[in-house]
């Protein structure tokens, strides 16, 4: 069974890259996601001078930015948005478009609450009404876009993946413990953690359903995305931001962007993290300029602390044999991750889903008015660094351990400077002579 549930854009659908290709599935009403917001005692998580209303700033504001608003408005009542930050005013446009269409009672923007540039960010997170941050942004500004809202103190609704490299990922796991501290939620994109089929399988699992868990594998194979090429009026780092898929620094490469979905299906499964990393993969379907400089297909092996081998594999080339889903092999019987399990204690999900992409925003806004704050953030942390050594393991052709990964790598894909202007391209990576970092 292929995935239950896609996003737009560069979880699945096609989309244009600009903003505009907004293919979200509508709201499903069902008395689960209704239970949920009934369950929000009153009078708590007061915000906003003496309201419990949620204000929404959102930083990034192409498709998926965009779908996560109209998702977070959906989610829950008294939901407004009142800021739009994007490095592009085509995009803000756009997106504003958009959110009057889908949402309009909800839309509060004011022109002079409309942000541009590298670091219009900074002008959003210093309005005071806002208290939940959408942050949707090309996974390499995320560390830098999360450590400002978190000490800006807002809530923060942040698309998976949070990092590109190592030093992102620390950077990722500190603003979390700052979370913490302060009392913010965060909640990532992960909507599988929200999803009543993985919810009640991974239940089951941790139960003993399949007995103790030893392997699995996991994929996301399927054609290719929207690629954007460059006119001779784009600088290197508009390109770039434009067309952000196709380079290690922005996207981390469709292992890390993408397939970091299921590779956070596994950790949940065994309840750990790997601890020794080997993988391959290459570039030969998707070689023109256009596709900057990252891979079109890996393959990598995970191996966990009690021994047991996951396979993972992820490939973005048109014409070929589509597959995403996750199975985690068990000594007494196996699961599938869309919700099935096979053996002595056989199950199949039968029961009602709203829409993940919307429950993921209920959660986090009932965790915000209950006072009882979700911090997601060093989990999906570190299910991004699994799909970073992946990439890191097959540009290399290096084996990697956990431990030196989070301990001792030193690669940061930050660019030099945070400017439209020059930014050259790092090589397409060569495994066997790209030096492990």
């Amino acid at each position: 069974m292929s995935d239950v549930f896609k996003s737009n854009g560069s979880n699945g659908e096609k989309d244009n890259g600009n903003g505009t290709g907004i293919t979200r599935r509508d709201f499903i009403k069902t008395s689960a996601a209704a239970s949920l917001a009934a369950a929000i005692p009153a009078g708590l998580g007061l915000y906003a001078a003496g309201s419990d209303a949620i204000r929404v700033g959102v930083i990034g504001c192409g498709g998926r930015g965009t779908g996560a608003a109209i998702d977070a408005v959906n989610s829950s009542p008294g939901v407004e948005i009142i800021a739009l930050f994007d490095p592009f005013q085509d995009r803000i446009d756009k997106s504003l478009k958009t959110l009057q269409e889908k949402v309009p009672a909800a839309v509060k923007v004011r022109p002079d609450r409309c942000f541009t540039g590298l670091d219009g960010y900074h002008k959003l997170l210093a309005i005071k009404d806002i208290n939940y941050i959408v942050m949707a942004a090309p996974p390499g500004f995320r560390p830098l876009h999360l450590k400002a809202a978190i000490e800006a103190g807002k809530n923060v609704f942040m698309e998976k993946p949070v990092a590109v490299d190592p030093v992102g990922v620390r950077s990722v796991i500190a603003s979390s413990a700052l979370a913490a501290e302060k009392g913010l939620a965060i909640v990532a994109g992960t909507q599988r953690r929200h999803q009543p089929r993985y919810l009640e399988l991974m239940k089951r699992i941790h139960d003993g359903a399949i007995g103790d868990v030893v392997g699995g594998q996991c994929y996301w194979n399927q054609g290719g995305l929207w690629v954007i090429k460059k006119t001779p009026q784009m600088t290197d780092m508009e390109w770039q931001c434009r067309n952000w898929l196709y380079f290690s620094w922005t996207s981390g490469d469709h292992i890390v962007e993408q397939h970091v979905h299921n590779i956070d299906v596994m950790n949940w499964a065994f309840g750990k993290t790997p601890v020794k990393v080997v993988g391959m993969g290459g570039r030969q379907v998707r070689t023109a300029p256009e596709y900057g400089n990252i891979f079109d297909h890996f393959a990598v092996e995970f191996e966990y602390p009690n021994g047991a081998r996951v396979m993972s594999m992820c490939r973005q080339i048109e014409g070929c044999a589509d597959r995403v889903e996750e199975r985690i092999e068990g000594t007494k019987g196996s699961a599938m991750g869309y919700g099935e399990i096979s053996g002595p204690g056989a199950w199949k999900f039968e029961g009602e889903e709203p829409n993940p992409y919307v429950v993921e925003h209920t959660d986090l806004i009932a965790s915000i008015r209950a006072a009882k704050p979700l911090n997601e953030g060093k989990r999906i942390a570190e299910s991004t660094l699994c799909a970073i050594i992946g990439r890191m393991s097959a540009y290399t052709g290096r084996a990697i351990s956990w431990d030196w990964a989070v301990n001792a790598s030193k690669l940061d894909l930050t660019p030099a400077k945070y400017e439209f202007g020059p930014n050259p391209v790092d090589p397409v990576a060569i495994p066997g002579k790209t030096p492990l970092v």
